[in-house]
């Protein structure tokens, strides 16, 4: 059996004993509702696991240049400006090889943290897409168009990655070091049942109205959750951080699940 199937096995036994459900009731289509609502079908590695996030996708896709790294420009030799992440040099303009020791909030000029200043991430993303966009490079060597096609790559994960609430909470652990188990079923009978019947709700649903504010509820409880994470995240109470971003995946997913119904 598998682990997430013995993990909802457990976790579907928790609510029969909770709910006096008869001890032979037949778990298929539960255990099939219960994964759906758990892990997104498109969100699955190579290995067969399921993750939130694909790891090309979130967390530094490409290997360190042999050419970044030394501070200067491979093209002028001109020395990088210790306060701004070296995507392109200031003197002659080249565009940089991808350096992997410039982390997501260093690319983006902002201070390691979950609270993000409203604007500051979408201007700043824009900026770098125009110094990296194709046209700019396309009479460039073969070389630099490569940096080019990296970077751009690069600053797309790291916005993507800085714009969401949760994946922007998993990053920050990671930077910390601290391994987040995405797999992990959250063995809280309480949370299990209330996503089951946000499972109901959603289906049963007659109109957007209805979704709406169902969406509304799920994302109150889902902020709830994110302020816990930044209160325990400040404290470094990486216990209670984990406890809180497993909490916000489900209703992450749930509120994900109502987007696709409207």
């Amino acid at each position: 059996m598998s682990s997430w199937r013995k993990l909802s096995v457990s976790g579907l036994s928790l609510l029969c004993r909770r709910s006096r459900l008869p001890p032979n009731l037949h778990l298929g289509s539960h255990l099939s509702r219960l994964h759906k609502c758990y892990f997104p079908p498109h969100f699955v590695s190579c290995s067969g696991h399921h993750r939130l996030f694909p790891e090309s996708r979130v967390f530094g896709r490409f290997s360190c240049s042999s050419e970044s790294g030394n501070g200067r420009c491979w093209n002028c030799g001109t020395a990088a400006a210790l306060a701004e992440p070296f995507l392109s040099c200031r003197a002659c303009g080249s565009v940089q090889p991808v350096d992997q020791s410039v982390d997501y909030f260093q690319i983006f000029g902002l201070e390691k943290g979950y609270d993000i200043p409203d604007g500051n991430l979408e201007g700043k993303y824009k900026d770098w897409q125009k110094k990296l966009h194709p046209d700019l490079v396309h009479s460039k060597s073969e070389k630099e168009k490569t940096f080019a096609a990296d970077q751009s790559a690069r600053v797309n994960d790291a916005y993507r990655t800085l714009n969401k609430s949760l994946s922007r909470a998993l990053y920050l652990m990671r930077l910390e070091g601290v391994h987040v188990d995405e797999e992990k079923t959250v063995m809280d009978p309480d949370l299990l049942a209330e996503m089951m019947d946000i499972r109901e709700a959603v289906e049963e649903a007659s109109d957007s109205h209805a979704l709406k504010q169902l969406q509304t509820q799920i994302e109150r409880k889902f902020e709830a959750w994110a302020n816990s994470f930044r209160e325990a995240f400040k404290r470094k109470n990486f216990d209670d951080a984990i406890n809180s971003i497993q909490r916000m995946r489900y209703y992450d997913r749930a509120i994900e699940e109502i987007i696709k119904k409207l």
